[in-house]
């Protein structure tokens, strides 16, 4: 989150370039929305006991247990390579990266408004999108397996009847590629594809790049002030 952040305030100041991060969770996480509360949302010692962090994003949105998938972020201004100032159009524009890249592995999937994408009947990918100064910071997940028993152990609901109940209602409706294709999909191959998928549907070419020291500084300090602190992740 931290670096997500320093990236997105060098893009707007014109020091770093539009950049597109694929990424996996170490140890396992489980965000919650800008909008949500984390005490309501999550039970946390039971995400201490598994050793899962548990954090606010900058994005709204619901809770989110980040572990069997892979992970983008793109931040780039409001009209690069074609990005819509319109909102609901820029998703689907930068989630057709998405549908090109699963497309590569023989998934045929679908934008389904406002962000969510969706194969076999079921979603697979959700995203989330917060702009500044004109630039877009649009991160999301695609889900290559889940584990739905776990994601409803650090989420708090009210009783065992309705943990079950929401265990079999979120199996009905969320998959991962694995579910899809039969097969484990592991980080490297997904990445390489939803890489390509990207660089197709927003008309580009990639460049490999490290993170400048700015940017790794900047998201060290920000992960520590600001990601890691009370006060922001109990902000409600």
């Amino acid at each position: 989150m931290g670096l997500d952040e320093a990236i997105l305030e060098r893009v707007i100041s014109g020091k770093s370039e539009p950049t597109l991060r694929l990424y996996a969770w170490d140890p396992i996480c489980l965000t919650i929305g800008y909008f949500q509360s984390r005490a309501d949302e999550a039970d946390l010692a039971a995400c201490e006991r598994f050793g899962i962090d548990c954090i606010r994003r900058t994005t709204g949105g619901g809770a989110v247990l980040h572990e069997f998938e892979v992970t983008y972020s793109i931040v780039a201004p409001v009209g690069f390579a074609g990005i819509p100032a319109n909102i609901l159009e820029s998703y689907r524009f930068i989630c057709d990266g998405i549908i090109r890249g699963v497309s590569a592995l023989g998934v045929k999937a679908q934008f389904v408004p406002l962000n969510d994408i969706i194969a076999g009947g079921k979603k697979i990918s959700g995203n989330a999108q917060t702009r500044r100064q004109g630039v877009v910071l649009q991160h999301g997940t695609i889900l290559l397996d889940v584990d739905v028993e776990k994601m409803f152990t650090v989420l708090k609901v009210p009783s065992e009847k309705m943990r079950d109940k929401l265990v079999k209602d979120v199996k009905e409706r969320v998959t991962g590629l694995k579910g899809l294709l039969g097969r484990d999909v592991g980080f490297d191959e997904a990445g390489y594809c939803l890489q390509q998928g990207f660089a197709e549907a927003l008309g580009v070419s990639l460049t490999y790049g490290q993170f400048t020291s700015e940017e790794e500084t900047e998201g060290e300090r920000l992960a520590l002030s600001k990601y890691a602190t009370r006060e922001w992740n109990e902000k409600r």
